[in-house]
């Protein structure tokens, strides 16, 4: 089964005959097995050229771009063989059609807060916030707009993030959420974690019809793949949450993991590791599918709710959001 392939260090990636090589600042070289890898994530700063880049268009793989920091900022995806131009039709209907429009925005937002909720029920003393996230889940119905909706979402995510402190151990703490730039190494964790689950639902969403820039919760804009944002919104706390708990809580990492520069705190190379390991085990771990009968991972969860918004916009079948069982 293909997998992610990630570069944190410095140097360079080039196409020699039919195989790829990485190069460091060393001189070092190692192949790169193109046939067994899903998407490459470049960490590093790297040089390509245009030969390696139609190379790997033509194997179908998608490049994803870091910047110093460790943040997304973006990607080289291939021409989508897969697109539908009727598909895209359907989707742009669906934004259009104001009833279809908030009916799937509610579902993503369903879908987040169920996961919120999921989280911190396995925790001690996060009680009144897991209330406050029930609470916001029974408004999801009564928002009257999207403007609303993100609302109800928003004051959903204020009080998850508060219970942080009653998730985390001592010597990590969240006094606010900070995203531009993340002040401290929690928030820096979270929007390195929330990249990952960004470009990895992007990359799935490659490989299946739908046009990553038509959307429907987060409205739809130059520069960005705005699909990705929506359907990330279910699966960054099952995800990128779940690692943050267990590397904080299991002494996994630490403070010596992050840099700090003028406002702004971010993983060092150490830490970015440490975060991928963990995000490499756990999209490849499998549960039991319910409907399917068989071992699924994370990642291929991820696909099958790209499916599932298919056969909704199809009118084959109405969309329900991933809510994990176990």
């Amino acid at each position: 089964m293909s997998r992610p392939y990630y570069i944190f260090s410095n140097g360079r990636i080039f196409r020699k005959e039919n195989t790829v090589y990485f190069e460091n600042e060393k001189g070092e070289k190692k192949a790169i097995p193109v046939e067994d890898i899903d998407v490459i994530h470049l960490f590093g700063e790297v040089n390509l050229n245009t030969r390696l880049l139609n190379f790997i268009s033509q194997q179908n793989k998608p490049i994803h771009i870091y910047n110093y920091y460790g943040y997304y900022s973006g990607s080289f995806m291939p021409k989508n063989r897969a697109i539908s131009g009727a598909l895209t039709v359907r989707q742009v209907e669906h934004y259009l059609d104001f009833e279809k429009r908030i009916f799937i925005a509610r579902r993503f937002v369903e879908g987040a807060l169920f996961h919120m909720a999921r989280n911190l029920r396995h925790y001690s003393e996060t009680e009144q916030f897991v209330e406050v996230i029930e609470k916001e889940m029974a408004n999801i119905p009564l928002a009257k707009n999207i403007p609303e909706l993100m609302s109800c979402e928003g004051r959903a995510k204020d009080a998850y993030y508060q219970a942080f402190n009653r998730v985390l151990r001592a010597d990590f703490t969240l006094e606010k959420r900070e995203k531009r730039p993340p002040s401290n190494p929690v928030n820096a964790l979270i929007s390195f974690g929330n990249a990952m689950v960004y470009s990895l639902v992007l990359s799935e969403i490659y490989h299946t019809q739908l046009n990553p820039t038509v959307s429907y919760l987060h409205e739809p804009g130059e520069k960005r793949y705005s699909l990705s944002l929506d359907l990330a919104e279910i699966f960054k706390p099952l995800i990128a949450d779940s690692i943050i708990f267990k590397l904080i809580n299991d002494n996994m990492i630490n403070l010596h993991d992050f840099e700090k520069d003028v406002g702004y705190c971010y993983l060092n190379e150490d830490g970015r590791k440490k975060f991928v390991q963990e995000f490499d085990k756990k999209i490849s771990t499998t549960v039991k599918h319910r409907k399917l009968k068989r071992k699924t991972s994370y990642r291929t969860l991820i696909r099958i709710e790209c499916y599932k918004l298919i056969k909704h916009l199809l009118g084959d079948e109405v969309y329900s959001p991933f809510k994990a069982w176990w």
